[in-house]
């Protein structure tokens, strides 16, 4: 015999709440294997691969790619084997712990889901509670006792209820998507009032504009009374719910030729940590040009000698070197402020932040210990977390345990900015556009690669002394790179 699973949205760490669906790579109807990456959603951080933590059948999906999912909330459905093999007479399974680990391998340690540690103590127990709120095995209906709008009975306990009511506090508000939240509370609607038509009872923005409707006599066109979620297929209610939600989340323009943009993932992270930074730390700006002429040169030697195919060394590798040996002589840069301990925690090492634009808003990934690698393997690190960027595929891991941070506006062709701190941090260093100017070399005037230097420090933790001395050290360096070695 089979049973269902139903793979709830997982905790992918660090108190993330919720996710938003990229990518679909499996479909209804197909057979996976246990990891099979089934899809790719959204954090706050990063997009992150999702395995298969059961091998079996896609029997549904609950969010179509654009919905926002809570942790908790369902993902995909998996016809299983039973694990006990038979199902009772009256249809019900046998009594069996949900947390029972599966057959197969261990599955990668994502956090909250995946096949448990086979034996031991302390992690084993963690990711059995992890998922007793995970995955919720469901019994195939065989004869009678079927639910009217999903088909299926829970296994376990014999009890009805959608799925997932039996996750923690799921059950003790009315679930939605955040969107609907929104425009309940925009019209006036209490959500703990209404009886979802989504799947597992989920109340959709059809409920809402219908309630909206009813209470005020109309004003708002709805559908959400058409069709009546006890005889609807199975599979109608998530479609309804998931193109209900995407209408919602979907920006357009409105009538007075507005576009309102939902706020959520990368962007809505870096929007709070932005804030969080220029409230709490007290930020100085100072800046600096700086001839680069013999650093251009330099570069332009070593790509002559690099191997072809490999990344070139650019601008951006210099200078995080620079800030390394820069750090060195002043630790104050490579710092933070620990307000709960009231004390200034100096870093040994420099996990160098390389701040890069995506489509899907500002992230900042971590070459951890850059102060111990040269100039090529500090130009190769930069141009691997580069083309993870660009494809999306930065692990949430990658942007954690940054000490110091730098930005490169110059790309934009902008030559100076006040950068804010990445939380945590005391210091980031925005490096400006290269430009050939007229300067004084030599005794004569002459065109010259010139660029500027903005850092940003917290007052806190960096006096104006100590920032000034860092950017004349950093300046010195590519002005003239020789100097690195009276430095080392």
């Amino acid at each position: 015999m089979t049973e269902i699973r139903a793979f709830l949205l997982p905790d992918l760490g660090e108190g993330l709440t919720e996710s938003e669906v990229v990518n679909w790579r499996v479909a209804v109807g197909d057979t996976v294997t246990l990891n099979q990456i089934i899809a790719e959603v959204e954090t706050a951080k990063a997009i992150v691969e999702l395995p298969a933590p059961y091998a079996g059948i896609i029997t549904r999906i609950y969010a179509e790619p654009g919905v926002t999912v809570n942790v908790g909330e369902p993902l995909i459905d998996f016809e299983v084997p039973d694990a006990a093999g038979n199902v009772t007479a009256n249809g019900d399974a046998p009594t069996a712990p949900i947390a029972q680990a599966p057959a197969e391998p261990q599955a990668p340690n994502l956090v909250g889901y995946g096949a448990p540690p086979e034996s031991g103590d302390g992690p084993a127990r963690r990711a059995r509670r992890r998922l007793e709120t995970q995955a919720i095995p469901i019994v195939l209906a065989q004869n009678a006792g079927e639910d009217a709008a999903g088909g299926i009975v829970p296994g376990a306990t014999g009890q009805t209820g959608p799925v997932g009511t039996t996750t923690g506090g799921m059950a003790e508000r009315a679930r939605s998507t955040p969107p609907v939240r929104k425009l309940a509370h925009d019209l006036g609607i209490d959500l703990e009032q209404l009886q979802g038509s989504g799947t597992g009872g989920t109340v959709t923005r059809d409920d809402v504009e219908a309630a909206f409707a009813e209470r005020f006599g109309g004003g708002v066109a709805t559908s959400a009374t058409q069709a009546s979620p006890a005889t609807a297929a199975p599979t109608a209610a998530p479609v309804a719910a998931t193109q209900a939600t995407a209408r919602a989340s979907a920006p357009g323009p409105d009538e007075h030729g507005e576009t309102r943009i939902p706020i959520h993932g990368v962007r809505k992270h870096t929007a709070a940590a932005m804030v969080q930074s220029a409230f709490t730390a007290p930020h100085v700006s100072c800046f600096l040009t700086v001839d680069v002429g013999r650093s251009v040169e330099l570069l332009a030697e070593l790509r002559a000698e690099r191997s072809a195919g490999g990344p070139k060394i650019g601008i951006l590798a210099l200078v995080a070197q620079a800030v390394c040996l820069a750090a060195r002589r002043t630790p104050e840069l490579n710092s933070h402020w620990d307000e709960a301990a009231q004390q200034i925690v100096q870093y040994r090492s420099v996990h160098l932040g390389i701040a890069a634009a995506t489509p899907r808003g500002l992230i900042v990934p971590v070459i951890s210990d850059a102060q111990a690698m040269g100039l090529a393997e500090l130009a190769d690190a930069i141009a691997g977390l580069s083309e993870a960027a660009r494809a999306g595929t930065t692990t949430p891991q990658a942007l954690r345990g940054g000490t110091f941070s730098i930005s490169n506006i110059g790309v934009f062709g902008v030559d100076a900015g006040t950068p804010i701190l990445n939380p945590g941090e005391a210091g980031i260093l925005a490096i400006g556009a290269l430009r050939r100017e007229p300067r004084e070399w030599q005794g004569e005037i002459a065109l010259r690669d010139v660029l500027t230097l903005s850092l940003s420090f917290d007052h806190r933790v960096v006096d104006g002394e100590q920032g000034a001395r860092f950017l004349r050290d950093v300046g010195m360096i590519l002005n003239n790179p020789g100097r690195v070695l009276s430095m080392l």
